[in-house]
């Protein structure tokens, strides 16, 4: 697929690596705007399994 993509943009190879640094630039930024605060809420971050009321809760400052 990388090869496609190289054989395919115009230029001489540091054109084609100025294009490819850009296109990877926009892929990034997409990602980072759109997709990922699109799929957050729809990921388990939020869901956590520990909490403070277990039974190891009163035994942090025991060996002091």
């Amino acid at each position: 697929m990388y090869g496609w993509i190289w054989r395919h943009l115009p230029g001489n190879a540091w054109v084609r690596a100025f294009i490819s640094l850009m296109l990877l630039l926009a892929v990034v930024y997409v990602l980072f705007q759109y997709v990922f605060p699109w799929a957050e809420p729809l990921l388990p971050f939020g869901d956590v399994t520990v909490d403070g009321d277990g039974a190891g809760a009163g035994t942090a400052g025991a060996d002091k």
